[in-house]
Order: C-alpha cells, then sequence, then structure tokens
C-alpha cells in the first residue's frame, strides 16, 4: 500500500491520523506505510525525524481518547502534495482543535518523503 493510492490525499489524513493515534498497530509500520524511511517533516519550523514520530504516537494513544479529520481543501499535482485541514481530538479529556497547512512532496513509490506543516490551536469556542 502507497501513501496516496488513487491520489487520495484525504483518504491518506484520515487513515494515518486514527491508525498513528488511535490504531494498535506498531507505529513503525504505520509510518513506513504512509512515509519513506529518509522523511523530513517539518512541523512549525521543527524537524521531526523518523524516531521522534514514532515517539510521539505512544503517548498520543495513551491520552487521546476520540480524533477526527475535517477536509477543507486538497490537491495532489504530480509529486507535490497540499492540504488545509483540521484536526479535531479529545486528550485528557478536553477537547484540542487544530488548524493545519500541509505542504509535501512523493516518492516515486507514491509514499510521503517530505511534509511541511503549519499548525494552529483554535482556541475552545471558536469557530475554525
Amino acid at each position: 500500500m502507497t501513501a496516496l493510492p488513487g491520489n487520495d490525499l484525504a483518504g491518506y489524513l484520515r487513515s494515518y491520523v486514527q491508525e498513528m493515534g488511535f490504531g494498535t498497530e506498531d507505529p513503525e509500520v504505520v509510518l513506513d506505510r504512509y512515509h519513506t524511511p529518509d522523511l523530513v517533516w517539518r512541523n512549525d519550523g521543527t524537524v521531526l525525524g523518523r524516531q521522534r514520530l514514532i515517539d510521539h504516537a505512544r503517548p498520543v494513544r495513551r491520552t487521546a481518547t476520540d480524533g477526527h479529520v475535517d477536509i477543507h481543501d486538497t490537491l495532489v499535482d504530480g509529486d507535490r502534495v497540499a492540504a488545509r485541514y483540521t484536526l479535531h481530538t479529545v486528550s485528557r479529556g478536553r477537547p484540542v482543535t487544530t488548524d493545519i497547512h500541509l505542504f509535501g512532496r512523493l516518492a516515486p513509490d507514491g509514499r510521503l518523503c517530505r511534509i511541511d506543516q503549519l499548525t494552529r490551536i483554535v482556541p475552545t469556542g471558536t469557530a475554525s
């Protein structure tokens, strides 16, 4: 399976969030399903290495009890992808809403090899 079968960026966003944040499969397996081993993931200017992404999944799985993604826009053009979406989670019993703008590049096998993200936590009670 590749990251974007049929250029379905929205499907990737929904699947990856569910599998990595709430799944029972080893986070390494999930990460490798959708991303190349040399993935460069920059989130708000911070580069997240492969191991850091894997390590992040374990505490999320312990503290998050619910999550879903609202997709606003997606674009796939050759090996370039872009998306604007909102991630809604419940962590430690409190809702967290995050607006995300993602720009990425696909490897020849369809998995993501680069992600640049900008995020914004939406204050509770504020429409995104």
